[in-house]
Order: C-alpha cells, then structure tokens, then sequence
C-alpha cells in the first residue's frame, strides 16, 4: 500500500495542508506536462479546502476540473456537487479552469451514461489529482458498500437511488485509481475509525475505502483530524 498519513490538530490546519498539496501537485503537472486535471468530491469540508487552492498562483487557464460524482441533480440544486465547485473552486482565479460536470441528460444516470463517458474521455488521461472524502459507512465518490459495481471497462457509472438517496453518477473504481496522485481527507472519530478499518485485509465491498487504500497502483495522501467537520 501507498499511503501516507498526516494527521492535524484541527479541521483548519487539515484543510490548509490538503489544499497546499493539490495546489503543488497541480502545479507541478503545469511545469512538466504543460497542463494538469483534477477530480473533486462534495461534502462539508470541501467549503474550507476550495477557497484555498482558487486563490492560489496557479495556472488555472491549463487546468481541467472534473467531479468524482455528483448527484443527479439540476446544477443549481442545493445538493449538487457541480454547485458545490463551481461556487467555492471555480471561483476569482479558479474561474479560468475548464470544467467538465457528470451531469447529462435525461431523467435517469444510466440515460445519460453515454454523454458523460463522452465527456470524461475527453480529458487527458490519467488524472494529475483526484480529491476524495468518505462517509461515515466508507463510501468513496458515489461507491457505496454492498452494491455490486459493474463498470464493463468504462470511466463512469450510473448509481441508483435507494431510499432516501438520490440517483447518483460516479467515477469508476478503475478511473478513480488512474491518476498521479490520491488525496484523502476526514475528519471526526467515526471517520477516523472507518478508515482503520479499511486499512485490514477484507472485502472492499464492504468498505469501499479498501478500493484506494489497500492497491500498490496510485500513491494516496491521507490528511486527517479528529476535529468534526465544519
């Protein structure tokens, strides 16, 4: 396993650290490769990461900026992660970057699959950063556990609604682990004792994190606080 962990006294001193990595790792594919892309999850702590890298000195005309999932929402909904970046990443400096959202057309994830697959296929592979939270139960991007992925070689998935959760989109477990770099972060006890967990041998269909933690493929930096979330 390629895992590194950093933890922090607070969720403010986390943040900063995360987003000073992204900012450098991003910036480093700018001066090598002459562009760079990232993949970024929703959630709480986002809103204190985000700000940090938009107002950093990066070249965000040379930056593509693509989700790890999003709901199947409108992107003006209040719960859709395209909402989420374009307010707080895409913003002052970060305004520059292009953007590529997994929300397409028609009423269901799996009617518009194709579109975004089309979309996702036009960035260049792989990806220089993927940011990823995790829930409470070790879900990762839109990976939740006892629910079979059937992803047949694509980027994408279509991630049915249950119960009170919404229809989701989602990077593959193969997308997500064709990048340069994976950046964890979480923050609170229960968090903290999920990821434990998923650093011990089992099924990754119970916790999806095992997906990223326990493969010797993508180096995966961990910044943690047992600080809760904003």
């Amino acid at each position: 396993m390629a895992v590194t962990l950093n933890r922090f006294p607070t969720l403010h001193d986390m943040a900063a650290a995360a987003a000073d990595a992204m900012t450098a790792a991003l910036g480093d594919a700018i001066r090598e490769r002459g562009q760079a892309s990232i993949a970024v999850s929703g959630g709480r702590t986002p809103r204190c990461i985000f700000p940090l890298m938009a107002s950093g000195h990066l070249d965000w005309a040379k930056i593509t900026v693509t989700l790890t999932d999003d709901r199947w929402v409108d992107a003006d909904h209040g719960e859709s992660n395209e909402k989420l970046a374009r307010d707080f990443l895409l913003d002052g400096n970060g305004a520059a970057a292009r953007f590529i959202g997994l929300k397409s057309f028609g009423p269901e994830p799996r009617d518009g699959l194709a579109e975004t697959e089309a979309r996702l296929n036009s960035i260049s592979w792989p990806l220089d950063v993927v940011f990823l939270g995790l829930g409470e139960d070790g879900h990762i991007a839109s990976l939740f556990p006892g629910e079979s992925i059937s992803a047949n070689g694509r980027l994408a998935i279509a991630v049915a609604g249950r119960g009170a959760r919404l229809a989701r989109i989602s990077l593959t477990p193969a997308a997500l682990l064709d990048s340069r770099l994976i950046v964890l972060v979480l923050s609170g006890e229960g968090k903290n004792r999920i990821f434990q967990e998923a650093l011990k041998p089992g099924p990754p269909e119970a916790i999806p994190l095992r997906l990223i933690l326990r493969q010797d493929r993508t180096p995966v930096a961990v910044y943690a606080t047992a600080g809760k979330p904003i």
